[in-house]
């Protein structure tokens, strides 16, 4: 397969290549608001060649950051998103908005607002138990989303992509251990499932068919008592047969949990310790081990899990996880992904995609170090590449939420 750098359809809209770069916080919006340097980030990755960058993470609403320095989608946030999206159109590309509510995630302390989850519960990010949304509280969630989304339409994106993976709110009432409710949203996985799929229903009757709708979704937890793959597979099925997802991206893991799931490499743990101020220091020391696990990395080391859904579902999907070089986007489409998704690889190279079009054989130079993950708190960045030096958004305790979209 020799398409990956031909254009390629995703519902109503053509994208010049097969390549996305992927949801990455960037860790550039210290108001809540886009800044030149967030226009910057996604205008230099789009030069580089790829056919989509996604803006991770615009939430649905002020409590669905996983801090307050995340833009939330209300009028005030449009017209820097359509500077944004104008820079990133300019350069050729299309930009993708990431939607959602981070929900246990969300960190209640920095967000000055309760975080939600499907069922009563600590969050050690907040240091503080979660609120447990009503009947009429899910529905405001689901039509928030149908806001963010009309909003992104006229900021200019592109698409949106909805976020069902990580433990946010979503993939929260898939989680069988996170989700002990005893209602219509509680129970079995169909009920499960009701949030998810009445999001991104809402979602696609917000937009119309006018611009793309992609959702992100585990594939599993990786917890004990989360989501496995065959419920996911069976969720998956829903959300194919109600019509209105364009493709499905594939992930694993849990920010809650099992952040490492997703990323695979070294974890960064003397690092990662080094943002946190004492005791919180000392304590991570202590369970680092056990928060950050080891997962040897490997190219494409999502496809073993991603093969399943792609028997399952005739729906385009896209791979993520360990997308460096040609060679693996060429097996992904050999094996029928339609789109491959890229992270770390672009932070260390963002015209990587223009190197690899020049030069077949070229290899990334990202080592999968993941030493670029705790710069979420100071922005986004690769620690070996170098950059403009900048002012951080110095964070406190209290305001530091996830460490990924």
């Amino acid at each position: 397969m020799n398409d990956i750098f031909a254009p390629a359809t995703l519902g109503p809209i053509t994208l010049r290549n097969r390549v996305i770069k992927a949801a990455t916080f960037e860790g550039r919006t210290p108001d809540a608001l886009v800044t030149p340097e967030l226009i910057e980030f996604h205008r230099e990755v789009a030069a580089g060649g790829v056919g989509m960058t996604t803006v991770a993470y615009c939430a649905v609403a002020p409590g669905g950051r996983t801090d307050r320095h995340q833009i939330w989608m209300r009028p005030e946030a449009v017209a820097g998103l359509r500077k944004l999206t104008d820079a990133v159109h300019a350069e050729g590309a299309a930009a993708c908005a990431q939607i959602g509510h981070a929900g246990p995630v969300a960190n209640a302390a920095s967000n000055r607002v309760p975080a939600l989850a499907p069922s009563r519960m600590f969050n050690p990010l907040g240091m503080r138990f979660t609120k447990t949304p009503t009947i009429a509280e899910i529905a405001d969630t689901v039509a928030a989303h149908a806001d963010a989304a009309r909003l992104a339409e006229q900021a200019g994106f592109d698409a949106v992509e909805i976020h069902f993976g990580h433990n946010y709110l979503a993939s929260s009432f898939l989680s069988p251990v996170l989700n002990r409710r005893k209602d219509a949203y509680g129970g079995s996985l169909l009920n499960r499932a009701r949030m998810a799929r009445e999001i991104a229903c809402a979602v696609a009757d917000a937009v119309g068919g006018r611009i793309a709708v992609t959702a992100k979704i585990n594939m599993e937890d990786g917890q004990a008592g989360g989501l496995t793959i065959p419920q996911s597979l069976q969720v998956a099925a829903w959300l194919e047969a109600d019509g209105a997802l364009d493709a499905l991206e594939l992930t694993a893991g849990s920010s809650l949990l099992n952040p490492m799931m997703l990323f695979h490499g070294t974890p960064p743990r003397r690092s990662f310790a080094k943002t946190l101020p004492n005791p919180a220091r000392l304590g991570f020391r202590l369970v680092g081990k056990s928060f950050l696990k080891e997962y040897p990395y490997r190219e494409a080391y999502l496809l073993e899990r991603a093969r399943h859904f792609r028997r399952a579902l005739s729906m385009p999907l896209i791979l993520l996880g360990g997308i460096t070089e040609l060679d693996t986007m060429r097996l992904a489409r050999t094996e029928g992904f339609e789109f491959v998704a890229m992270g770390r690889a672009l932070l260390r190279e963002p015209n990587l995609l223009r190197r690899i079009r020049a030069d077949e054989s070229t290899r990334s130079a990202c080592v999968h170090c993941n030493e670029c993950m705790p710069t979420i708190y100071t922005g986004t960045r690769c620690l070996y590449r170098p950059t403009l030096s900048r002012e951080p958004i110095q964070l406190t305790l209290g305001e530091r939420g996830g460490v990924e979209s």
